[in-house]
């Protein structure tokens, strides 16, 4: 994961200099979405195969442990200064697929018509952030690529396959190990398969921290977050409805997402000069600590 980690920073960042696209929204974009992929197989394997807990409580436990875990852990390494004020927009995104989530699943049922509305909304979110993206930089000096693009993307290849066999040997591993200590797939889906599967973001934003392209770091975590819903999901539940098999635990495992992304805002403000100090990292990690502890005494 170290490798592939350092292998995606870096194609992602020279493709960003070849095309004139920031840091920031090749973090939103390209790198958020690779990382995702293992939440993507996951999901989809797991609908199809009727475990559904672990289909949707994969996708929220991503986004809770991506806040609460890896970015707490990154800047704890490293804290991260917020450069880029269009992040508020990004983090929008964020909030809007988030309770759309809950307002889906409400009634006990995600479906085909809402995994098709998920993707239209990662589709032209995808599409405006790169259009506007270039039309901001077009006109601005950037750091000439030292690579190829067509070297890039293979770099980035290489890095998905590497990504998505490490990740997919660390999430079975543990849940072998937390079916023997007898946890719900619940349990297991938002916590030892949700933070497995989010190793990658771990890797990825910590190697994009120490080569001090913050915005890559920052931007791949928000990034996931929103293609989790967006993407995982919207693709998840397009192949195979999920049922919200209990109705108390969605709603807690919601509330708890929305109180560690506030928690993170909280962190970042003003956008204008903000950083996520040792400090706010701490207290990230302590919630997502007091979470898992009232997931496994529960």
């Amino acid at each position: 994961m170290v490798v592939c980690g350092n292998w995606l920073v870096s194609g992602s960042v020279q493709l960003a200099r070849h095309f004139k696209i920031s840091t920031l929204i090749v973090g939103l974009t390209i790198v958020a979405y690779v990382t995702s992929t293992p939440e993507i197989f996951i999901s989809v394997g797991a609908a199809l195969e009727g475990a559904h807990d672990i289909a949707l409580g994969n996708v929220i436990g991503s986004n809770i442990a991506n806040i609460g875990c890896i970015l707490a852990i990154v800047a704890l390494i490293y804290p991260l200064p917020i450069r880029n004020r269009a992040i508020g927009f990004d983090i929008m995104m964020m909030f809007l697929v988030t309770f759309l989530l809950l307002f889906f699943g409400y009634n006990g049922m995600i479906g085909f018509y809402e995994g098709i509305c998920l993707l239209s909304i990662l589709v032209a979110y995808t599409v405006g952030s790169i259009y506007k993206s270039r039309k901001n930089n077009v006109s601005k000096e950037t750091l000439p690529a030292t690579m190829k693009p067509l070297q890039a993307v293979f770099m980035i290849a290489l890095a998905v396959v590497g990504l998505y066999f490490s990740a997919g040997w660390f999430v079975g591993g543990a849940r072998e190990v937390a079916l023997l200590w007898g946890v719900s797939e619940r349990v297991i889906g938002v916590s030892v398969v949700a933070v497995g599967t989010s190793t990658p973001e771990l890797m990825t934003s910590l190697i994009a921290a120490l080569k001090k392209e913050a915005d890559l770091s920052v931007g791949n975590i928000i990034g996931s977050n929103f293609f989790n819903i967006a993407g995982v999901l919207g693709i998840t539940t397009a192949i195979s409805s999920i049922k919200v098999s209990d109705h108390a635990m969605f709603l807690s495992d919601m509330t708890w997402l929305f109180g560690i992304t506030i928690a993170l805002l909280v962190t970042m403000l003003p956008l204008s000069k903000g950083k996520i100090s040792r400090l706010e990292a701490s207290l990230l990690l302590s919630v997502f600590a007091l979470y898992i502890f009232i997931l496994y005494t529960s």
